[in-house]
């Protein structure tokens, strides 16, 4: 088991924090400026690497802060930093009012809070309140202390069933694959209690019935927030309540675990009440601090309870994630978005890729059906016509969006790390979900040349493929056609249109068909999902285009896979 590593530097101690300051002291006051904002995730071992031992870091996120205002975005989410075993990467966090050594120190967090101000970005960072490391000082005591411990009840520690207790206390499986539950060695060395994870085993599940609970994630909210954070992005938003008694599942599909069904440790309606407490804190500092829910869900409907007026205010729209490359399913998923959206007056989000899941250029250059976890390159050219056209219908649609780092260089998933370079638990389990995370999260290129392309200069944790120089940010920077070059317009064009980003609808035009056509305002997006070139009506003056288009009296022929930005304002 992998184990916590210590902190040698003072200004790791919590009373390191810094004094309390405005979060927006520096940055531009827009109101809602949620409601439109593209915020860029930055994965932070993958980021940039200051110190040349092959892990990204804090100030190495701070050394790019230019270039990612300088791409467009309005916000930065930062994945995990905090002090952590890293069993799942972060995700599993011993101590929340720390950095790991691996990324810093609380001071780094302060200079990289401030200085992301002073470039116009706002900070949103993690936030993992369904679990714990099993590393966390009230895990070790409950386990010191055994049955009976006041820590335990903070847990969902519960005998097993059998004669002898020797089976888990109900049938629930691990998101990670293989039974939810954990038998436990007592004090006295037999076999004891067993506690829960929906997730690694050294990820044990808090019990949010107990008050204490609530209180400490009060705590930690108020931590960050006077340390200057603009937000925060909830971790397994759905999961923090689970139906009474723990009831068993009975049979099901494995692939439904994540929240594509009714569970009864998914989206139970007692996770409202705490969201709620949550808003009035936040209410309570100047500067429109937000909540991001990763609320997998059956349905968007269902996603949409949680951005109510005062609970949270966006929630990530895997439904358009899972969506493929076809017209009629596209339209589908954004109009039932918009209108579940409507009613409780938050902003749609959409988002191609993130950490947990194949990039956009490499599922796309996959045959439809084949899920958001894919083992093979497929068509790399298809794959990126294909994301290019998907990111320019995305930012057109009225909300806000979500970007994952590298998209904006046009990265494959690298499908075929050796096994012995994979860290995703998933992948060791065996079962469940197909353990293939890693391929997302191998560290972008920035120059063409060096030991892991100006990433670091130690090399990367996970190896970076040989093609990857001509991806890089150096190689891409000035070049006309370039994905990164049409990342840069489309976010130009985006704040510089007065119909582009918050809004509630699209006015759809009659196009043919595998085209979706729309327009908002003086505004008219055209993406062509087919294999084969169309003509459509020339709407306008072409501010933006995936690929290159031909007008000629009146109309346009688009591409196969190809969308265009019309302005007909002029």
């Amino acid at each position: 088991m992998p184990q916590l590593r210590t902190k040698d530097a003072m200004s790791q101690q919590h009373s390191a924090a810094p004094a309390r300051h405005s979060a927006v002291a520096t940055v531009a006051d827009r109101r809602d400026w949620w409601r439109d904002a593209v915020i860029y995730q930055v994965y932070p071992r993958s980021f940039a690497d200051s110190n040349g031992d092959g892990m990204g870091d804090l100030e190495g996120v701070r050394s790019r802060l230019p270039y990612l205002r300088d791409l467009g975005v309005d916000a930065v989410w930062l994945s995990p930093f905090y002090a952590s075993p890293q069993a799942d990467a972060g995700y599993d966090v011993a101590d929340y009012r720390a950095v790991d050594p691996m990324f810093g120190s609380l001071l780094d967090a302060d200079a990289l809070i401030r200085d992301a101000h002073a470039h116009g970005l706002r900070i949103i960072v993690d936030l993992v309140p369904n679990h714990s490391s099993d590393q966390h000082e009230w895990f070790k005591r409950a386990l010191a202390e055994g049955p009976g411990s006041p820590l335990r009840e903070r847990y969902h520690f519960r005998p097993g069933k059998g004669k002898n207790g020797q089976l888990p206390p109900n049938d629930w499986e691990s998101i990670f694959g293989g039974p939810a539950w954990t038998r436990v060695t007592e004090p006295d060395g037999t076999p004891g209690e067993w506690y829960l994870h929906l997730f690694a085993p050294e990820q044990p599940d808090f019990n949010w019935e107990h008050p204490a609970v609530g209180d400490e994630f009060r705590s930690i909210l108020r931590f960050w927030l006077d340390m200057g954070v603009d937000g925060f992005r909830i971790d397994v938003a759905h999961g923090l309540v689970k139906a009474e008694g723990l009831p068993d599942l009975g049979s099901h599909d494995q692939l439904k675990l994540l929240g594509n069904d009714v569970m009864p440790f998914f989206d139970q309606d007692g996770v409202h009440a705490i969201y709620r407490q949550w808003r009035t804190i936040l209410d309570e500092y100047a500067g429109e601090r937000i909540f991001v829910a990763e609320a997998w869900t059956p349905t968007v409907e269902r996603t949409a309870n949680y951005v109510r007026p005062d609970e949270l205010h966006q929630a990530f729209n895997f439904q358009y994630l899972a969506t493929e490359w076809d017209a009629a399913e596209l339209r589908g998923v954004i109009d039932r978005t918009l209108e579940a959206m409507r009613p409780v007056g938050a902003p749609a989000t959409w988002v191609l890729s993130n950490h947990d899941v194949t990039r956009h250029a490499t599922r796309f250059a996959n045959p439809p059906g084949l899920g958001t976890q894919i083992r093979t390159a497929g068509d790399r050219e298809l794959g990126l016509r294909r994301a290019r056209a998907a990111t320019l219908l995305m930012l057109a649609l009225p909300g806000s969006a979500y970007v994952y780092q590298g998209e904006e260089l046009g990265l494959p998933d690298v499908v075929d790390l050796p096994d012995e370079v994979r860290q995703d638990p998933a992948y060791f389990r065996g079962a469940g979900q197909d353990g293939f995370r890693d391929g997302c999260r191998v560290p972008i290129p920035w120059t063409r040349e060096g030991s892991s392309y100006g990433f670091g200069s130690g090399g990367s944790w996970l190896p970076q493929p040989a093609g990857w120089a001509e991806l890089s940010v150096e190689a891409q920077t000035g070049v006309a056609g370039s994905t990164l070059e049409l990342y840069r317009a489309a976010l130009r064009a985006r704040r510089a249109h007065p119909d582009l980003g918050a809004g509630d609808a699209v006015e759809w035009l009659r196009s043919p068909e595998g085209v979706l056509a729309f327009r908002r305002g003086g505004f008219v997006c055209v993406a062509n999902t087919t294999g084969e070139s169309v003509t459509t009506p020339a709407y306008g003056r072409v501010l933006l285009t995936s690929e290159e288009i031909a007008e000629t009296g009146g109309e346009a022929k688009v591409p196969a896979d190809t969308t265009v930005w019309w302005t007909t304002a002029d």
